[in-house]
């Protein structure tokens, strides 16, 4: 099967007519040149995948230095073409020396046939790789920049968001391994990834691994990798975390939640630096950035024997201490202002507004599940709007919802309360409410309309 273009460069026109004639049956075109100085044009003008090159055009010329200069100046401008050298059997030596300048191979005049087509196709097969591996490096970097894209932005002017961001600027460009603390739903993880964003790393992976949802007996597994048949079920190989972290960032979250037997094993990666994937004996070298979170009292924990403090020092250059949000409670309004635009895009409602009243009931609200309680409560408001301002009344919480009859007269009655109750338990998950109340999410979203929920 014919396959790529051969462009053939030799002052004899008689080799050319030879070539041509027995190569195009293996190539899908073929280009000739006699004169050096159209073979930059040439190769662009048929976007050639190999070149074969002689190297002595000028009659009386034996020194090689024309077919050195050339291949020179097709590498620095087609560094994807392949350059084959043709030469005689006295340079050799110099045909050796085109290799280190970027040749692919040599062949020998008088040639043979076989070798020749022979090495030709491994020079056209080289190049695709190479094409392929190029366009892989840039998949690879877009992919990268979706990855690490930030669909939340940090947001908050109070004092103690501003000195948390000075801290994260500050420390951003450091390789400092880094404990983010804080309750449940605070932005651990958006600042982790701002530290991500800001580093000399934000244009590598950002890798995260939630350690609370870790099994004991896949932790090695995902965070070190595997072989093929290392174990059952394991049917081909894997990379680990830390591997897919490599140049970039690895965020552990809930890292309190470890076991202590776990915990030596992380350390000892985090101290030397080198992971061995699961049924291997091959040791990887691994160089990330090591950025760690806990909802727990970490301090409390080591004191109490159930956290390795030399572990607790090696991932805790730096700490951080997210406030609650009930403690920056200047910050509800910009951060429900900008969830109220990010699902007011995303659900085709871009006019809404919070009214006065709705804005200084959600700064009352203590707000226990911190952001992420917030962030639920503004995406159910603008889906069940119906209009372009949310009132005080599209905000229950759970003392108003305790506030309804706990004694229904009615089916209709017992069903609201039913739906409100799950609404309050799950966090304003619909998909979650739906399933519990055994009905689907459309059919929940017409009751709650119907009731006014």
């Amino acid at each position: 099967m014919k396959q790529g273009k051969l462009l053939i460069a030799d002052d004899n026109k008689s080799v050319l007519q030879a070539l041509t004639m027995f190569l195009q049956f293996e190539f899908e075109v073929i280009q000739t040149v006699t004169n050096p100085n159209n073979l930059l044009h040439e190769i662009s003008a048929c976007n050639c995948d190999v070149v074969l090159l002689d190297m002595n055009f000028t009659a009386g010329q034996n020194t090689g230095n024309e077919g050195l200069f050339w291949l020179k100046e097709i590498k620095k401008k087609f560094p994807g073409v392949e350059v084959i050298m043709f030469t005689a059997y006295g340079d050799v030596a110099l045909a050796v020396n085109a290799l280190k300048e970027g040749a692919a191979d040599f062949v020998l005049k008088p040639w043979d046939n076989d070798k020749l087509i022979a090495t030709l196709k491994s020079a056209y097969r080289l190049s695709k790789s190479n094409l392929e591996i190029k366009e892989l490096k840039t998949k690879e970097f877009y992919i990268k920049k979706e990855l690490n894209r930030n669909e939340q932005l940090v947001v908050g002017k109070s004092e103690a968001m501003q000195n948390i961001m000075n801290m994260v600027r500050k420390i951003a460009k450091t390789d400092a391994n880094v404990l983010i603390t804080g309750e449940n739903g605070t932005g651990k993880e958006l600042i982790a990834k701002e530290i991500h964003r800001l580093s000399t790393r934000g244009n590598e992976l950002f890798v995260m691994v939630d350690l609370s949802a870790l099994t004991e007996t896949l932790f090695e597994s995902e965070l070190f990798g595997h072989k093929k048949g290392a174990f059952t079920n394991a049917y081909e190989d894997r990379a680990g975390k830390f591997v897919l972290a490599n140049q970039g960032s690895l965020f552990l979250d809930e890292i309190g939640n470890l076991p202590m037997h776990l915990q030596s094993k992380l350390l000892t990666v985090l101290q030397t630096r080198v992971i061995t994937p699961v049924g291997s004996n091959k040791e990887i070298p691994v160089d990330i950035r090591l950025i760690s979170a806990t909802n727990k009292n970490i301090h409390q924990m080591v004191a109490e024997n159930q956290f390795r403090q030399d572990l607790l020092y090696r991932i805790n250059t730096i700490q951080i201490h997210l406030p609650a949000l009930r403690e920056r409670k200047e910050d509800i309004e910009d951060i429900a202002t900008h969830f109220l635009q990010l699902y007011g895009k995303k659900y085709n409602k871009p006019n809404l507004k919070i009214n006065i009243k709705a804005m200084d009931k959600l700064r009352a609200n203590p707000w226990l599940g911190n952001i992420r309680e917030l962030q639920h409560t503004i995406e159910k408001a603008v889906i069940l709007s119906d209009s372009d301002e949310l009132r005080s009344e599209d905000f229950l919480f759970g003392f108003e919802l305790e506030s309804i009859s706990s004694q229904p007269e009615t089916l209709e009655e017992m069903e609201k309360k039913m739906i409100i109750s799950a609404l309050a338990r799950h966090g304003q998950n619909l998909t979650l409410v739906a399933n519990k109340l055994g009905i689907t999410r459309p059919t929940l979203y017409t009751k709650i309309k119907k009731y006014g929920i």
